[in-house]
């Protein structure tokens, strides 16, 4: 067969011929042109290169791997609308980032803050990516890797964290007595806290002669802007949890009138702070204050299981709060136990009538995470149980409950 010949005949098929009116139906318009030809021009592209400061880095990225392994950060998915935040540690494929800076922001068109970045990789490199480069990456193929505790409570309300688009609704203020008086002066963690919409330099210009400060100067301790909350609610609120250490004391004005001060309250100041804290991320619900032991202590409410799971089999085990955390979002779903001599007992059994040993079929998990006593704890469907080479696979299903 001459294949030259054959193509020859195909392209001389009538079919083929497309008359020119026709043909410029298919031609992409000048501008369309310009404008796809602009977009594979790149104006920048960021590449990878060696951190040569990475030594200070280097411990940054042992703890949050060690804080992981021990449950005290979860990994999280997150939307493409999801504001990254310098100072966060992220996920993208595979390998940890952490978002050391952001440059000049601007906002895209999706309305969200963009820029370029100085991210540091844990394998010793760094990149400028655009902050939306890495958005898409941490979205597409990766996590957020969650604050500690401890650092959540430690975030305030500094300028920096105040957005274009938020609205400064007020301020909560710390004040410190000067008075001289004895009773006022001996007092340890007396602070006058209390709300202004203005600036608490005006509010305080003439404590002296105001009753309301103790007819004394006072000192500013700490200031909080309040953001985009209900900034009298949020005083009311904070004097309830410190309500049982109002410091109840009478003055007399310059005109020889007594007056019973209010809002002043003996409660030590980084009690305050936690509280302010507690109260911006809605956990103050949980709290209350105890005077004597100078601490805020949590309400524990255990939730009684309405499940009656008589007659079921129930394995219950013990889980890291990272792979819980997936487990509830319906990320993971194979939860792994390698048999070992202790523990073969548990996951499988001998039939007597035939002396083969099998694998005992459960059909719920009682999840705990930890060994605390107020831990979470969730029961979840197993719809299958498998093994694989001395490990057993038990195959999740539904979330029946979540404590």
């Amino acid at each position: 067969m001459d294949i030259d010949k054959e193509l020859e005949e195909l392209f001389k098929d009538p079919l083929l011929d497309i008359p020119d009116g026709e043909r410029k139906l298919f031609d992409m318009p000048d501008d369309m042109k310009s404008v796809i030809k602009e977009k594979k021009r790149p104006e920048f592209v960021a590449q990878h290169k060696l951190c040569e400061d990475f030594e200070q880095f280097r411990p940054l990225f042992q703890d949050v791997h060690k804080d992981l392994k021990e449950g005290r950060r979860s990994l999280l998915r997150i939307a493409k609308t999801t504001n990254m935040q310098k100072g966060h540690f992220y996920i993208v494929s595979g390998q940890m980032v952490y978002l050391a800076q952001i440059g000049d922001t601007q906002r895209n068109d999706n309305g969200l803050i963009d820029g370029r970045t100085r991210c540091i990789y844990e394998n010793g490199t760094e990149s400028n990516i655009l902050l939306q480069t890495l958005r898409k990456g941490v979205v597409s193929d990766g996590y957020a890797v969650s604050e500690t505790e401890d650092e959540a409570n430690g975030k305030f309300f500094s300028n920096t964290d105040i957005q274009q688009e938020d609205k400064v609704t007020g301020y909560i203020y710390v004040l410190k007595s000067l008075s001289e008086d004895p009773k006022i002066s001996e007092q340890k963690d007396l602070y006058k806290i209390g709300f202004t919409t203005n600036k608490v330099e005006d509010r305080i210009a003439n404590a002296e002669h105001d009753p309301t400060y103790l007819m004394a100067p006072v000192k500013i301790v700490s200031t909080y802007k309040i953001v985009n909350m209900n900034s009298h609610k949020f005083e009311t609120l904070l004097h309830q949890v410190i309500e049982k250490v109002n410091f109840k004391i009478t003055v007399k004005d310059d005109n020889g009138y007594s007056h019973e001060a209010t809002e002043w309250y003996v409660v030590p100041l980084d009690i305050v702070d936690v509280i302010i804290q507690k109260i911006m991320d809605g956990s103050i619900i949980e709290y209350s204050y105890n005077p004597k032991e100078k601490c805020l202590e949590r309400h524990i409410v255990k939730k009684k299981s309405k499940l009656d799971l008589s007659g079921y089999n129930v394995l219950t085990l013990i889980i890291k709060k990272v792979y819980y955390d997936a487990i509830i979002r319906g990320e993971k779903k194979e939860e792994y136990r390698e048999l070992k001599q202790t523990t073969i007992n548990k996951y499988t059994f001998i039939d007597e009538s035939d002396g083969k040993r099998y694998l005992r079929r459960y059909d719920f998990l009682h999840l705990f995470v930890g060994y605390n006593k107020d831990r979470e704890n969730a029961i979840v469907e197993v719809v299958d149980t498998t093994y694989e080479e001395g490990i057993v696979v038990y195959h999740l299903g539904r979330i029946i409950e979540v404590n």
